[in-house]
């Protein structure tokens, strides 16, 4: 069965289909045989945060993100040089991402606007083909599916450089929790729900929340915890037998308070909330081997091991 658009998994309006036929012939999405899936296994879903998990900090990538946020606000937004740096820390602290300070706070511009200044410029040349974690992803029966804060034009240039874009069923990002403004009849809302923000039902003819913030400049994104709960619906996903894995502190505490189960990534430490930790995402089999629960373990050692091979090889 083919996925059209993804029509079925996104919560998404219509002028993201044009980008999700371009994905599906470029092999950016794929859908998972969820049949696959053992009877009765411990996980049916596997969620991803991607940047800085699915590859590492290292790589520069976030880096270059916070510098360019930080001349869009100079050049873009005319904010004093002396306060951007200041802004863009306290900002992200508060609203999970500097982006959605900026808009909370009034500032007005255009969200494609924004992502392709601050992802425009960004070094993707660092990121590399990650041939073990592709074969280690592919080897999971579970469904997998990306979940980040990001743009989806930012999202095909990281899974595409990872050559990673078969690896998933379906990405999660920035269009899919705030979609444009669009007439009802353009939704492709295969179950006509909507997202709605804490006090959008306290007043249906204010624009205002109980936040005293705007349901239309309010942006929704990790960490909090409407979001979580909006990507667990979205999915169509069981929290209790879906893995959250993501790198931050603040989004593994919230997917634990929406009821996932969850991995700190990039930590060798457990932090609140978290249920494992992984220090790379590349050892996920040592730390939560019942993610192949009912598979042949001889089956799965040749699989990833042929890789590892294939990846030295190559080196």
């Amino acid at each position: 069965m083919q996925l059209s658009c993804l029509n079925e998994f996104f919560l998404l309006h219509a002028d993201y289909a044009s980008f999700c036929s371009k994905a599906e012939g470029n092999g950016i999405f794929s859908e998972m045989d969820a049949a696959g899936v053992p009877s009765g296994a411990k996980y049916e879903c596997l969620l991803f945060d991607m940047d800085d998990t699915l590859y590492p900090l290292s790589s520069g990538i976030n880096l270059a993100c916070r510098k360019n946020i930080e001349d869009y606000m100079l050049h873009n937004l005319q904010i004093e040089e002396s306060e951007v740096l200041r802004m863009c820390l306290e900002l992200y602290r508060e609203y999970g991402t500097t982006m959605a300070g900026l808009k909370a706070l009034g500032y007005e511009f255009d969200n494609d606007e924004f992502h392709a200044y601050v992802h425009g410029r960004l070094p993707y040349e660092t990121l590399k083909p990650d041939p073990v974690l592709r074969n280690l992803l592919l080897s999971m029966p579970q469904r997998k599916i990306v979940f980040t804060n990001a743009d989806k034009d930012h999202v095909a240039k990281v899974l595409s450089r990872l050559g990673l874009e078969d690896c998933f069923e379906g990405v999660i990002c920035f269009e899919t929790l705030n979609p444009s403004p669009e007439p009802a009849d353009d939704l492709l809302d295969h179950n006509d729900e909507k997202i709605s923000f804490p006090g959008d039902d306290m007043d249906s003819n204010s624009d205002s929340g109980s936040n005293g913030l705007s349901s239309k400049s309010r942006i929704l994104c990790k960490p909090s915890v409407e979001a979580m709960e909006a990507a667990i619906r979205i999915a169509n996903v069981d929290p209790s037998k879906t893995i959250f894995f993501d790198d931050s502190t603040r989004n593994i505490a919230s997917g634990k308070a929406a009821g996932l189960h969850t991995v700190i990534v990039g930590s060798s430490v457990l932090v609140p909330g978290a249920d494992h930790s992984l220090g790379s995402v590349h050892n996920i089999k040592e730390a939560l081997p019942e993610i192949w629960e009912g598979q042949e373990a001889e089956q799965i050692e040749q699989f990833i091991q042929g890789t590892a091979i294939e990846t030295v090889v190559r080196a």
